[in-house]
């Protein structure tokens, strides 16, 4: 089944990616992984992990909305407009904002994507092609 909305909420530490249905989601939950290694830059290598995986979560997705705190979502913007324009063109919003549970982050994403449909000129909030 193919989703139209998304959103993600991300630190460095984890993300959870929620596909929006009209009535419900699907969550899918993404943990970084931190190697312990000598290795320059191994830290950086381990962000561009994670920051793929969560690309490769919203693979399918026609709109995505990005929530996080500021230094988190500067660093993945940053990683998407370098390393994965498509993913960038998926992108809908960034917006700064506190963890939030999975039904209240749905919620948020569903009223951002109101009022997203809204300014576009769509007559309905969810477009659901199921």
């Amino acid at each position: 089944m193919s989703f139209f909305h998304a959103v993600v909420w991300l630190d460095h530490e984890s993300a959870s990616v929620l596909r929006l249905r009209a009535q419900d989601f699907e969550s899918r939950h993404i943990k970084a992984h931190h190697h312990n290694t000598r290795q320059h830059a191994s830290g950086v290598r381990t962000e561009h992990e994670f920051f793929g995986a969560v690309c490769d979560a919203i693979a399918g997705v026609s709109e995505v909305l990005v929530c996080g705190s500021h230094t988190t979502l500067a660093d993945l913007r940053h990683y998407v407009t370098k390393h994965r324009p498509a993913a960038d063109q998926q992108i809908a919003g960034w917006e700064v904002s506190e963890r939030r549970s999975e039904p209240q982050l749905a919620a948020f994403a569903r009223q951002y994507f109101e009022k997203h449909d809204r300014m576009a000129g769509f007559r309905t909030a969810t477009r659901d092609p199921a």
